[in-house]
């Protein structure tokens, strides 16, 4: 049986992606907290120890190699797939750069800023050999033929006309979420990609992650039953943007349901594996007219199951003092049993999945698929290695479709429908 570091006992489940089967490493931790909150008081007892100094250990490891990985080397037989990044953007070293070090088969090329001083400062700083810079620099780097994909980090109100460029110039796109400000313009996009024969992927990574897979395994395995209800939450405390951050800007496609939302909506969906047929309620708080700063929603989903999403990018301190935590986590409650999965969004660096059923709960982890990946990889790198499968022609062990994109916006603006604010602004963008 495969052991990864860090592990004490490994079990190995089945998944059903919807494809093929992949069985997942899950690491179980019996009663022992998880890696954020280990129980260091005397009473505890040998196992519990060594369980906890193998969490501790491990979780410096992850955090460390999957900010700094080992650099892959090139395959023999296989010519490394060149990115070029549209924005020198804060999320491109997470999501992209780090992640394509450890890739033997991804570049990053190029990258292209509006200012050739902040591309040049933040190629030198990443290790990119080209730079594009100045207001034509999108336009030229997609023009470049040595590069074969793009990855558009761009803020969501410019995602559909540079994607729609790129496309057209016959890149491959990874694309970050949400894909645009309609779902009319996802799928422009999508069409625009089959008739090139590029590929198109919207960035939702946690998707990519074992963590996903354990979840949905573990509901789709009868062990619950049915599912009845869903909780999905991202939040960030008060003071992490600032009051002129692009998320919250109409024009550019801001607001809370766009930027963290569409990840609760996805998780939903996902975890259901429903859509929903009504928007129940929507509640929110506006950082300005048309943007939500916090948004709450419930839906009806077939089956009699309720959901509710939050997302909030200013949490209040906890009695008004205490600065609050960020909150990444899912509840889902089923016939017989419920799961609370905690940090489902950037599971590398910490989560837990307790599963509780007869009155008995565990708590199981899950860093590796037993045939891809390592402990340290990050949900980033997981979406890199699909990425670069499909682009390859190869099949890879998890996607994002062209339906459940276009989905996903529907019910983003479904929400923003009912809740008054209405859809965000479409782009002016004509393509030829």
């Amino acid at each position: 049986m495969k052991q990864h570091r860090g592990s004490l006992n490994m079990e190995r489940a089945p998944v059903d992606t919807g494809h093929h089967t992949r069985r997942v490493g899950v690491l179980l931790t019996g009663s022992v907290e998880p890696d954020y909150a280990i129980d260091c008081t005397p009473n505890l007892n040998l196992h519990q120890f060594v369980v906890a100094m193998f969490s501790i250990f491990g979780f410096i490891s992850r955090v460390r190699t999957s900010s700094n990985p080992p650099e892959a080397k090139p395959l023999p037989n296989s010519k490394p797939i060149k990115f070029g990044v549209l924005g020198a953007a804060a999320i491109a070293p997470a999501a992209l750069i780090i992640p394509a070090k450890s890739h033997p088969e991804a570049v990053v090329h190029a990258v292209a800023a509006r200012s050739k001083d902040r591309a040049a400062a933040f190629a030198k700083q990443h290790g990119i050999a080209k730079v594009f810079g100045g207001l034509n620099s999108y336009q030229e780097l997609i023009d470049d033929p040595e590069i074969e994909a793009i990855y558009n980090p761009l803020p969501n109100g410019l995602h559909y006309e540079w994607t729609m460029k790129a496309l057209a110039a016959g890149k491959h796109v990874l694309l970050e979420k949400p894909a645009a400000n309609t779902a009319e313009e996802t799928r422009k996009m999508f069409e625009l990609a089959e008739a090139k024969g590029v590929v198109l992927l919207e960035a939702f990574h946690y998707r990519f992650h074992p963590v996903a897979f354990r979840v949905k395994s573990i509901l789709e395995s009868g062990e619950l039953g049915a599912v009845r209800s869903t909780s999905t939450t991202l939040s960030l405390p008060r003071g992490y943007m600032k009051a002129d951050d692009i998320r919250f800007d109409y024009g550019l496609g801001g607001g809370a349901l766009m930027d963290m939302g569409c990840y609760t909506i996805q998780a939903m969906r996902y975890f259901t594996g429903a859509e929903p047929t009504s928007v129940l309620s929507v509640k929110h708080d506006l950082q300005s007219p048309q943007i939500d700063r916090k948004t709450v929603a419930t839906f009806s989903l077939p089956g009699s199951i309720t959901s509710t999403i939050l997302c909030d990018l200013s949490a209040p301190p906890t009695l008004k003092l205490i600065p609050s935590m960020p909150n990444l986590n899912a509840h889902i409650k089923c016939e017989k049993g419920e799961i609370k999965v905690m940090n489902y969004i950037a599971p590398t660096t910490y989560h837990s999945i307790t599963v509780t059923t007869g009155g008995k709960s565990r708590v199981e982890k899950a860093y590796t698929f037993p045939e891809l990946g390592e402990p340290w990889w990050t949900s980033y790198r997981y979406q890199l290695e699909a990425f670069v499968n499909k682009v390859k022609g190869r099949t890879p062990h998890a996607w994002i479709t062209k339906e459940d994109s276009i989905k996903n916006m529907e019910v983003i603006e479904s929400v923003y429908t009912k809740s008054g604010l209405g859809s965000r602004p479409k782009s002016d963008y004509i393509p030829n």
